[in-house]
């Protein structure tokens, strides 16, 4: 099994297919993201409208989190009985599907954002710190290519 963070991804029984996707960094390495909305736009706009329609009362940590879990589940169904997909999709995903899985994806972000707000967690400072504590446990030069837990590393 392969650990990032706190979060356990199994590797060990690995089809054709999945080490097809484990060989196309580039697909997703393609990928720029757009320099706006920043996470601090979109925590502004969130909270304008959270404001505008006086939801503060019900955005209680606990009903976000567990908003933010049926979204992911919303997400899972974009997934479900597809197989494995590879990264960058494929054609079978028609532009209906890339928008609907567009909006999950920001679903789950636009959710995370909040919560992280109502929180008082500053979610970009804790991403930065997470990346740089995930660098110190996975040592690219005793990671690389390894699935092994970072206690392998210690």
């Amino acid at each position: 099994a392969e650990y990032m963070g706190d979060t356990k991804l199994r590797l060990d029984h690995m089809s054709a297919e999945d080490e097809t996707a484990q060989s196309a960094p580039a697909a997703s390495a393609s990928v720029v993201f757009s320099a706006e909305p920043t996470l601090e736009d979109l925590r502004a706009r969130l909270q304008e409208f959270c404001d505008e329609r006086d939801w503060h009362k019900f955005h209680t940590p606990r009903n976000l989190v567990l908003a933010l879990t049926g979204e992911v589940g919303e997400l899972a169904e974009c997934f479900q009985w597809r197989g494995e997909v590879p990264v960058g999709l494929d054609a079978s995903w028609t532009e209906a599907d890339r928008v609907h899985l567009g909006e999950e994806l920001s679903d789950v972000l636009l959710y995370l954002v909040r919560l992280s707000t109502v929180c008082g967690i500053d979610l970009a400072a804790a991403a930065k710190e997470k990346l740089a504590k995930n660098a110190r446990k996975y040592p690219a030069d005793k990671a690389k290519g390894s699935s092994a837990k970072y206690t392998a590393y210690s």
